[in-house]
């Protein structure tokens, strides 16, 4: 434990360092391939973290919220764009948690950003954070009757960890920015996903939104504007949509490899080209039959959400059940509520 806790506290020394440089002087250095070039250090410092930690959940958040989307935001920042890039500029200590943390301040009303979040945010069935920590809580809490349950069960069981451990870790972050800094307004970090009636729906407007946003802007835009003049708009948009799938792919599979420690199976990466085959298929379809008609709304939600299911069970899933990766998650949350319950009871 001592030895996890010295190794975080490296991490965490060298993500602030490596902010530092970034704000005070590679901020300075002209956009373009210039600032590019100068940001190479921190990416290659970036990947390098966390095969320096060996918890599960720290391993898998340092991953996911420092390699990946910071990575990602520092190359969009390279070009000034993205998160990072305001006007006036961010002070270094909002700088430095939209960097680290998975949060984008809520662009103003006439950038087209905002009028895409305004017009598909729209709530019908919100589950607020204290009801999705009390869930999640729950869930810990049993840990040991989870193995018990049916295959078909479990697996169920762990798409709605994996939901209220992703939402509640987004919650929190933008609960904690909110605290900190004064008349700071996010966009919301996803969109109740288990709502949506279509594939499109579900990744593009639903889950998990900053990293949609993030690839909008770092790669669907970019190769389709680099090939809408060979192919056309509409095979442009299909093939943006591939790229952005592919790219999430590797970065998945790259995740898994971070906390697993074990040699890609690439199971992972084609899950997420299946869904992106899957999405240019559907809007196809909805091009071709969407005017005279559509599936009713029930119909379309089940549909969706079984064929999300069954495909993470086939693809997604099997590399992380095989490594123990949710129960070993699972263990670590429940000694860390362990831990504070014991210290609500010291203290009150």
């Amino acid at each position: 434990m001592d030895g996890e806790l010295k190794s975080f506290i490296k991490v965490s020394l060298t993500i602030m360092v490596s902010l530092l440089y970034s704000y005070f002087i590679a901020s300075k250095i002209p956009k373009g391939k210039f600032r590019l070039f100068s940001l190479f250090p921190v990416f290659f410092l970036f990947a390098l973290l966390p095969p320096s930690l060996s918890s599960i959940f720290l391993t898998g958040t340092v991953a996911f919220f420092i390699t990946w989307l910071t990575t990602f935001k520092l190359f969009l920042f390279s070009f000034n764009l993205g998160p990072l890039v305001s006007d006036p500029p961010l002070t270094f200590p909002l700088f430095a948690s939209v960097a680290c943390l998975p949060i984008k301040i809520k662009p103003k009303e006439t950038d087209q950003d905002y009028k895409y979040l305004k017009k598909y945010s729209n709530p019908k069935l919100g589950l607020n954070l204290p009801a999705k920590i009390l869930l999640f809580a729950i869930l810990i809490a049993i840990d040991d009757r989870i193995d018990r349950l049916r295959p078909n069960a479990k697996l169920c069981v762990y798409c709605a960890t994996l939901y209220l451990f992703l939402d509640v870790l987004l919650g929190v972050s933008s609960a904690f920015v909110r605290l900190a800094f004064d008349n700071v307004v996010l966009e919301p970090s996803s969109n109740e996903p288990y709502l949506a009636t279509s594939l499109q729906d579900f990744w593009g407007r639903r889950w998990n939104l900053l990293v949609s946003n993030t690839l909008r802007y770092g790669i669907y835009r970019p190769v389709r504007a680099a090939v809408e003049g060979v192919v056309g708009k509409r095979l442009a948009a299909g093939t943006g949509v591939m790229a952005v799938f592919v790219a999430s792919g590797v970065m998945h599979e790259q995740l898994v490899y971070y906390i697993t420690r074990e040699v890609p199976t690439w199971e992972v990466t084609w899950f997420f080209v299946l869904q992106g085959v899957s999405v240019v298929v559907e809007s196809e379809l909805k091009a071709v039959v969407g005017r005279w008609w559509r599936p009713p709304a029930v119909v379309a939600w089940l549909l969706t959400l079984t064929f999300l299911v069954v495909t993470a069970a086939w693809l997604f899933f099997p590399p992380l059940l095989r490594a123990g990766i949710f129960a070993g998650l699972l263990r670590e949350l429940k000694m860390v509520e362990e831990f504070a319950w014991k210290l609500v009871l010291r203290l009150f």
